[in-house]
């Protein structure tokens, strides 16, 4: 039960932390290296993935793995899609479809690693 419980701490704090950066205005964001919007989504998002399918799985051990990452990449798309619309209402940063599917191939990709190193 405490293995649950834990598990869906991380996966909310990742969800916070996502939003709170996802909240700061565009020019209170420093440019460290070329591309680094795309590594800092598929990372963070990858992260989400994880943690993610990690509560699931200890939450529903009966279901298969293959559903488990479809279900984990769906709701990290779909979270990732609900942070795209939010910062459309922060200074100074815009809507991208292609950051929402950049957080998808992060979260497909967090779910396959972690649940490959399950079996």
């Amino acid at each position: 039960m405490l293995k649950v419980c834990i598990s869906w701490v991380l996966v909310l704090a990742c969800m916070g932390l996502i939003f709170y950066f996802g909240s700061l205005p565009g020019s209170d964001v420093p440019s460290l290296f070329p591309y680094q919007d795309i590594v800092f989504h598929f990372t963070i998002y990858l992260i989400l993935g994880a943690f993610f399918s990690r509560a699931m799985n200890f939450t529903n051990p009966h279901l298969k793995l293959r559903r488990i990452i479809l279900i984990s990449a769906l709701f990290v798309f779909f979270y990732g899609l609900s942070d795209e619309l939010h910062q459309l209402f922060v200074p100074g940063r815009s809507c991208a479809f292609s950051d929402a599917l950049t957080d998808g191939l992060g979260g497909l990709s967090g779910s396959l690693l972690l649940l490959r190193c399950l079996k």
